[in-house]
């Protein structure tokens, strides 16, 4: 029976990626690593010492210790600088209505600052557990982020189902044993292909859960 539902934020709840991407390719760039923000679309979930990880791969550095500390403070000061993001249409009397029959949770790979800023200004009071890319050790696609959140609800993975719009939360939901639901945002659909269902766009996501109710 289903009682949970977790959500990823950037792209799910919130039209933010491109100020994420943004934020990154400033911090990068400033350590003479040029990146685009599609290079960060294809990786997004992971958290801060995941994107540094890839991104130093890519131009084959090593990053120090002392690096994901500096990028992630670089990047998150970029990202309230410019920031913009704004909840996706028609999401927020969604997560309303769900509130009194499931029980919510989200899963971000993004910093804890930034997540729960978020969701205490475009949110407030929906959500029982909020997971950040702080709050674990290994992020996506690693099943932690996914699990985690569905022990602080205090359910089983078979209780719940995932939505998530990116091939690294895709496979964090599945390598947790959760049932996934994608929504393309940022990248095409056939990207999505990992998810249990793949909807066309949030207004058939949001079709979706006022059905659940």
């Amino acid at each position: 029976m289903l009682k949970g539902l977790i959500f990823d934020v950037d792209g799910v709840l919130m039209d933010s990626m491109p100020y994420h991407a943004d934020a990154w390719v400033q911090a990068f760039g400033e350590a003479g690593i040029h990146i685009t923000k599609m290079d960060i679309y294809e990786i997004e979930g992971s958290n801060h010492k995941g994107v540094v990880d890839i991104i130093f791969r890519k131009a084959g550095m090593e990053p120090k210790t002392s690096d994901y500390e500096a990028f992630l403070k670089k990047k998150r000061a970029y990202f309230l600088q410019n920031n913009r993001a704004e909840p996706f249409k028609g999401m927020q009397t969604c997560l309303q209505a769900l509130k009194g029959k499931y029980r919510l949770a989200v899963a971000s790979g993004a910093d804890g600052t930034i997540v729960n800023a978020l969701m205490d200004r475009f949110y407030p009071g929906i959500f029982e557990a909020i997971v950040s890319g702080e709050d674990v050790i290994r992020g996506k696609p690693d099943p932690e982020p996914y699990l985690t959140a569905v022990s602080r609800l205090g359910l089983e993975t078979e209780e719940c189902v995932v939505i998530e719009n990116a091939p690294l939360g895709i496979q964090s939901a599945k390598n947790a044993g959760i049932c996934c639901v994608a929504v393309p945002t940022y990248l095409p659909k056939e990207k999505l292909i990992g998810a249990d269902m793949v909807l066309a766009d949030h207004a058939e996501l949001i079709a979706y859960l006022y059905r659940l109710l």
